[in-house]
């Protein structure tokens, strides 16, 4: 059976298990009196128990079932308190966790419960444990066809803990799907109430009690507090995609304990093991209070980021390692939130600075002198904005496994290696795997995909200068208008004020005002019986170009909507070909169909037909995949003078269905470019 023909649906994780009720803790009182946080620093330890696995340095503690592998507890220095939520069972606090099928079979979810134990490495300096399995036919339908092995890492004097897994799909073994894979913490209730992502983004959460006790919105992530533990919560809505970031900056994240004074951090020291590359939006941590560490999912991007193996297909990753870690302040520190999240950002510099670790002990993660580098020097060529090449200043350059231009944003199986070239183009990518790859770019300021036209192989040592490689972005003509900015975003656009019934107030802000809920809602609001109208020269896009195309509610039907552009022509070549340009940042459930000067025309000039499930509306992101398209208008459509393009967005099966643009261009007839190419 073709792999095309069978998905796994994504839901929440509570649903995977059991009742969200039957996994909230029993009303004990919660936790009185202050706690102080100290400890005797001593050498490692490791104790093998019939039941359990305890692993210890005199800062952290960490205890696992024998054999499964899952975290039943986390204890910190002298404090005798589980950091976990300990009145949850032992397969409900800290696990890797998987939603799989075969084709016919999917929505399969497995905690991953290995079945042999062993040690790795156990010296004075570091223990690694193995929790593995070894798939067999026999298996067949009840696991996942793959040969599983978990390893967690203590090292002496560290803060915390480390943890990879290795998935290892053999050759003739049969086809299945992976839709989401992870590791999770289910922390304590009593003791995390205070969430950081970022900077800017960091509150006191509600709880999973007012989540319960709350409304649910237009779909069951998005709840609406109705009467929270905390009062100054009431009227918000709490949604996990609320807190998503992209993989680039996804290095650290968690929760802080205000008693005792103690923070849980997920460091992510390399993303190189992340799928779909640096700009995939991926979840982080959420009410509950829970932490992620998301290796493969469908979140911002649809299916076709779930990937699917065929039973002729040899496969092996490893996830990981991911750096758990805690830290603790003095009484006397008075901003302890600031405090805890400047030391896990300086933990963060150490452990990026340390990549790739030289300590995992298998053999499927190369250190460094096993990997290689790869320099050069991007360029733009575009003639009809400059003479001379242009630096690729701040372009995306990364390599990932070999494909189309622009594969990247869609591969799903292999390890990506991207960073950000300089003013002047050039670029570094160090500690690359042993493999073969394509060089992928983009540059902000122009559209498209670029690819190196050669394959590269990296080996062991290698260090491959490209020289200076050239981008020539696609352009017919000269640029006649154009709305936007060519970023792979809708940020610029107009996101309209939140409605005040759905605040998030982690969200005033207005360049955070695409993460509430509900924005999409008021584009019915602002054009509740005639479309958006964009006029060339006059209007703005940052004020008159709406974030997101979506239907329009009339009454209690949705209506597909149409945006006109409006803009004069001089002087029409009615024999020549023009170019419009078309940048999708997202899309979802959509279709787009072009018209020219006739908006009743029955055929369109163009349709995309159906594209995207990203669903970057609903999750309040501002971009999920990117798509391209020319639209070839022939000049004897145009008019002398006032002319209307006309863009359908037809599909209203859900109020979030349509696209987000990043930029549209209309390019001139073909012309004498005015600055003609020399050579060299």
């Amino acid at each position: 059976m073709a792999s095309t023909l069978w998905s796994i649906p994504i839901l929440s994780i509570l649903l995977f298990t059991t009742s969200v009720e039957s996994l909230l803790p029993p009303k004990n009182p919660p936790f009185q009196g202050n706690a102080t946080v100290g400890g005797t620093n001593f050498g490692l330890r490791l104790l093998v128990q019939e039941r359990n696995v305890v692993m210890e340095n005199g800062l952290v503690r960490v205890i696992l079932t024998n054999p499964e592998g899952l975290i039943t507890a986390i204890e910190y220095k002298d404090l005798d308190r589980n950091l976990l939520e300990f009145r949850y069972h032992e397969d409900c606090r800290g696990y890797y966790d998987v939603m799989w099928g075969e084709p016919g079979h999917e929505g399969n979810f497995d905690k991953l419960k290995a079945t042999t134990f062993k040690v790795i490495v156990h010296n004075e300096n570091q223990i690694e444990v193995s929790f593995s399995w070894n798939w067999d036919i026999s298996l067949k339908g009840k696991r996942m066809p793959i040969n599983l092995d978990k390893r967690y890492i203590m090292l002496k004097n560290s803060s915390g803990f480390y943890t990879y897994v290795i998935f290892d799909h053999l050759k003739g073994w049969p086809e299945f799907g992976i839709g989401e894979a992870r590791i999770a913490f289910k922390l304590s209730q009593d003791m995390f109430h205070h969430m950081t992502i970022t900077d800017t983004r960091q509150r006191e959460m509600p709880t999973l009690q007012d989540r319960l006790q709350g409304k649910p919105l237009a779909y069951p992530e998005a709840v609406l507090l109705i009467n929270p533990v905390n009062p100054s919560h009431k009227g918000e809505v709490d949604d996990k995609y609320q807190y998503s970031v992209e993989n680039k900056d996804t290095g650290v994240h968690g929760w802080i304990s205000a008693n005792p004074r103690i923070g849980f951090w997920i460091i992510t020291a390399s993303n190189e093991f992340l799928v779909g590359g640096p700009h995939k939006q991926e979840l982080t941590s959420h009410t509950g209070p829970a932490s992620l560490s998301i290796f493969f999912s469908s979140h911002y991007t649809g299916e076709e980021l779930s990937p699917k193996f065929q039973n002729e297909e040899p496969w092996k990753k490893v996830f990981g390692p991911v750096f758990v870690y805690v830290n603790s302040v003095p009484e006397t520190e008075k901003d302890l939130y600031r405090a805890l999240w400047v030391d896990a950002k300086a933990q963060l510099a150490k452990e990026v600075k340390s990549w790739p670790y030289s300590f995992p002990a298998s053999a499927d993660f190369p250190a460094s002198d096993q990997r290689g580098t790869v320099t050069g020097t991007l360029l733009v060529r575009d003639r009809y904005i400059n003479r001379l090449d242009i630096a690729g200043n701040a372009a995306y350059v990364g390599l990932a496994p070999p494909g189309d231009a622009g594969s990247w944003q869609r591969d799903c199986k292999g390890y990506q290696f991207w960073t950000k070239a300089n003013m002047d183009g050039s670029f570094s990518i160090p500690n690359v795997r042993a493999g073969e790859y394509n060089l992928f770019a983009w540059v902000p300021g122009f559209i498209g995909d670029f690819k190196h036209n050669i394959n590269i192989r990296i080996s062991p040592g290698s260090n491959q200068n490209l020289g200076k490689l050239v981008y020539e972005p696609p352009r017919d003509g000269p640029t006649l208008w154009e709305i936007g900015f060519s970023d792979r975003s809708a940020a610029e656009f107009h996101v309209p004020e939140p409605n005040k019934k759905y605040v998030n107030k982690l969200y005033v802000d207005r360049e955070d005002w695409f993460r509430q809920y509900g924005i999409w809602e008021r584009y019915s609001e602002m054009y509740p019986t005639r479309d958006l109208v964009f006029t060339i020269g006059v209007s703005q896009h940052q004020r008159d170009w709406f974030y997101a195309h979506v239907p329009r509610k009339q009454g209690n039907i949705l209506v597909p909507t149409t945006w006109s552009i409006v803009f004069k022509i001089d002087k029409v070549l009615p024999t020549g070909t023009y170019k419009l340009r078309i940048a999708f940042a997202s899309a979802t459930y959509a279709e787009l169909q072009v018209r020219v000067n006739d908006k009743k025309a029955v055929r369109p000039l163009f349709t995309t037909g159906r594209i995207g499930r990203d669903n970057a509306v609903a999750r309040h992101g501002i971009h999920g995949l990117y798509w391209l398209y020319t639209v070839d208008v022939p000049g004897n459509l145009l008019l002398q003078g006032e002319n209307t393009i006309f863009l359908t967005q037809t599909r209203t099966t859900m109020a979030f269905d349509g696209f987000m643009y990043d930029y549209i261009r209309l390019e001139g007839a073909p012309t004498n470019v005015a600055y003609h190419i020399r050579a060299g």
